[in-house]
């Protein structure tokens, strides 16, 4: 049974009417592939309105927030990409989460030792100041053409009248009940006698439908002044528990919300075998990383290779990548990264002379040394090795929208675990997120926590262009693994030739220079993994589903093919608005 048979015999009830579900649609004028079909339903009725990519973006988002709560929503932060069609240039949007002004280095130790990393997840102390709103806000009025009310009222809706759970949004209920259980006002959205919501029950968010109505009336503004912002900081400093249980609260002042500024950056920019690609700056190491693998790999002809060695070099060159990434990137308002020289074609030469072509590196590599190639003469001293990671939450959501005009948005947003924090704020109705657990918990490092300082991201929106034109776009939710889905997905396009669908749907190995490699369930025991584990190559015990990616491309027939996933995360949604015969 075919791929696309197998989705769109999966129906989803729209009003009265079942429509099919499908994570593959070719056609004309815009289109759109999200994780949810109610999104993207969402982002189509802009477009249908009259809306661009960024209006339908945002709608899709709003409405992301309400189906997929525990990945993303008002309560987190994200990265944009844009392509701005009549001028041919692409923005960034960064609307990533801050840390509270009393944040300090040493805010999660405790004596001197590391706070546990799922006490401080479960806690007002996770909570960033959050910067979805201000994203949303700062692209529609720099690029869009609607207003909050316009792109929110999909979204109302579904809020209000609910949605129907499936057997996915019930899973990770379940995956977080202790945590869910905590906070009465989390519990009460989704917890039925202390168990999670079962496939079939209706969920409807009055609160969340309450939240988006005030920002429809009163504007950004109704997000970081107000009622709804003395709800967030008390949320936050002063979290309401079930009896018996205690959190840590955080330290969020009024202040820390009515001061958050978005970031409008130029993206990082990269090249590979003809394709120009565009992805987030720092904060977001993405696409630094991603576009620093692609160059050490573009010295080789994968497709004439066998795939196994060419999947290995894939692994190795994701490893060098990772090491770097791990010891230089970090917000760049607080470290001075030096960019440049990890992206040099010259330094991606030396690193590339690391990897053994028929061998895997037995464990993690050390970082290079980009600064011979920085041509900066203002970074004069290189920063201590970094510490140990922590732990990075594989949950988030990326969404892509193109409309008829040919603008294009790649948005990945998150409010990093499973839930977030765990807290909703009471009364609207939304997660917040956890989001200052990508710091480090200690140094020395790039990426400790300071205060307003945005922590380090792995999202990695990516936006194509080839001979001047869009080709592509890509993203995907994952943590850590997001960079290596987004890299594997343009290696199995542009070097395997696999049309995007098949590109999304392999299976996902994701090294990131540890002392194995992350793998999807059943991966181990097939020829594929039995022909790379011959050039040494190791797996991770615990087998999990890794990302959820969404695609666009733009075919040389002048169509739009809208791709998303099609086996993982109970399987994504595709629409365009006009369907090709």
């Amino acid at each position: 049974m075919t791929r696309r048979l197998v989705a769109t015999i999966l129906l989803t009830a729209i009003g009265t009417v079942a429509i099919a579900k499908t994570p593959v649609a070719t056609g004309t004028g815009g289109a759109v592939a999200t994780i949810s079909e109610k999104a993207s339903q969402s982002a189509l009725a802009i477009l249908d309105r009259g809306g661009n990519a960024v209006d339908a973006a945002v709608a899709a988002a709003a409405t992301l927030g309400v189906t997929d709560p525990f990945s993303c929503g008002i309560g987190g932060g994200g990265f944009m990409v844009v392509y701005l069609a009549k001028e041919k240039r692409v923005v960034t949007i960064d609307h990533r989460e801050t840390a509270p002004a009393a944040f300090t280095p040493a805010v999660f130790l405790d004596n001197g030792k590391e706070m546990d990393f799922d006490t401080v997840v479960a806690s007002g102390q996770s909570v960033g100041v959050p910067g979805t709103v201000r994203g949303w806000d700062e692209a529609l009025r720099r690029y869009g053409t609607m207003s909050f009310a316009q792109v929110l009222a999909p979204a109302i809706e579904v809020a209000g009248k609910g949605f129907t759970v499936d057997a996915n949004f019930s899973r990770l209920v379940d995956e977080n009940t202790g945590k869910f259980s905590r906070f009465p006002a989390t519990a009460a959205l989704y917890l039925k006698d202390g168990k999670a919501l079962q496939p079939g029950a209706l969920v409807k968010n009055p609160g969340l439908a309450r939240a988006y109505r005030t920002l429809a009336q009163g504007g950004v503004k109704a997000f970081y002044e107000g009622p709804m912002a003395r709800a967030i900081v008390d949320a936050v400093n002063r979290p309401a528990t079930t009896p018996g249980v205690t959190v840590r609260g955080g330290a969020m002042t009024l202040a820390d919300l009515a001061n958050y500024e978005a970031r409008i950056r130029p993206p990082v920019r990269g090249t590979y075998r003809g394709y120009e690609l565009y992805g987030m700056p720092l904060p977001g190491s993405g696409g630094v990383t991603v576009f620093a693998a692609l160059n050490i790999l573009e010295g080789w002809d994968l497709k004439s290779l066998p795939r196994a060695q060419a999947e290995h070099l894939y692994l190795e060159a994701s490893r060098l990548a990772f090491a770097d990434r791990n010891a230089y990137l970090a917000d760049p308002e607080y470290v001075d990264a030096p960019v440049a020289g990890l992206l040099s074609k010259a330094y991606a030469a030396q690193r590339r002379k690391a990897i053994d072509a028929s061998r895997a590196a037995t464990g993690p590599v050390a970082a290079g040394d980009p600064y011979p190639f920085q041509q900066d003469a203002s970074v004069p001293l290189r920063p201590a090795p970094a510490a140990k990671l922590q732990p990075e939450s594989a949950h988030t959501t990326h969404l892509t929208v193109s409309d008829k005009d040919g603008n294009i948005v790649a948005y990945t947003f998150t409010i990093e675990s499973w839930g977030g924090s765990g807290i909703v704020v009471p009364g609207y109705g939304f997660l917040l997120n956890n989001e200052m657990t990508d710091f480090e918990f200690s140094g020395p490092g790039p990426n400790v926590p300071e205060a307003g300082k945005r922590p380090r991201s792995s999202m990695a929106p990516t936006i194509a262009l080839k001979d001047g034109k869009p080709a592509f776009t890509i993203g995907s939710p994952g943590g850590a693994t997001i960079i290596t889905t987004v890299l594997q997905t343009i290696v199995n396009h542009v070097d395997f030739g696999m049309r995007m669908d098949q590109a999304i749907d392999a299976p996902r190995l994701s090294e990131r220079n540890g002392a194995a490699t992350d793998i999807e369930p059943g991966f181990d025991t097939g020829a594929q993994a039995g022909a790379l584990a011959r050039h040494g190559h190791r797996w991770a015990a615990k087998p999990e589903e890794i990302g959820a990616a969404n695609a666009l491309v733009f075919n040389p027939d002048g169509t739009v093919t809208a791709v998303s996933e099609g086996h993982r995360h109970g399987i994504g949604s595709a629409l365009v608005q006009k369907k090709a015969h």
